[in-house]
């Protein structure tokens, strides 16, 4: 099973060796987010949090990836995404290795005006968790050969400003019950399972049957 791991953590390093897609947005504010990767029972999991319900938040109560917006202290967003997830979680990344960067993304609204910076580790043992109460209302994981499988994937239709769109999800299982997993964090995920199996982002991305991290 080790070996297994292995495999998985090597082909993941190289498919994200190429150079990230950098967004040209100068008066926009900057965030960043941590896919933290790790062993699970047949492969590597993702690890999520579910947002806290909070006032203010455009976020609140959504699936998310642990991360923030930037601080004027954090010399860059690997920083950041390292400080954040030691918020939120409790999680030391200082000693995990940092696989590469996912291609940056802004919400497709425009608002808030936002860049997102994405960065995946591969993190060998994630100790007991401390998750923020403020922040986090549960931690879970996902198996990623789910989500490449395309388990729990359809669409739904959200109105917003008087509008109708057709957007992608993945239902995903949570201590709480099922919960949607779309928006910005959908697609830095996508991001990641088309650099695995070419099948695409959000609605455009097929259900490959036998994606594999093996090779």
């Amino acid at each position: 099973m080790r070996a297994e791991f292995e495999t998985g953590r090597d082909r993941l390093r190289r498919l994200l060796d190429r150079p990230p897609v950098r967004a040209v947005a100068p008066a926009a504010s900057r965030a960043s987010v941590a896919a933290l990767l790790a062993p699970g029972e047949g492969g590597p999991d993702l690890w999520f949090i579910l947002r806290a319900a909070r006032d203010g938040d455009p976020w609140s109560g959504q699936v998310a990836l642990p991360g923030g917006r930037m601080d004027a202290a954090d010399p860059d967003s690997l920083h950041t995404a390292v400080r954040e997830t030691r918020e939120e979680l409790g999680v030391d990344l200082e000693g995990a290795e940092v696989l590469g960067a996912l291609d940056d993304l802004a919400p497709l609204t425009g608002l808030p005006n936002l860049v997102v910076h994405p960065w995946a580790f591969w993190v060998p043992e994630i100790g007991p968790l401390t998750p923020s109460p403020r922040e986090v209302a549960e931690v879970f994981t996902v198996p990623l050969r789910d989500l490449v499988a395309g388990a729990g994937r359809t669409r739904f239709v959200l109105d917003w400003k008087g509008q109708s769109r057709e957007l992608a999800c993945v239902w995903v299982p949570t201590p709480a019950g099922p919960a949607r997993l779309w928006g910005m964090t959908l697609r830095i995920v996508d991001d990641l399972l088309h650099r695995i199996d070419g099948g695409g982002i959000g609605l455009e991305r097929a259900t490959l049957p036998g994606g594999s991290l093996a090779g």
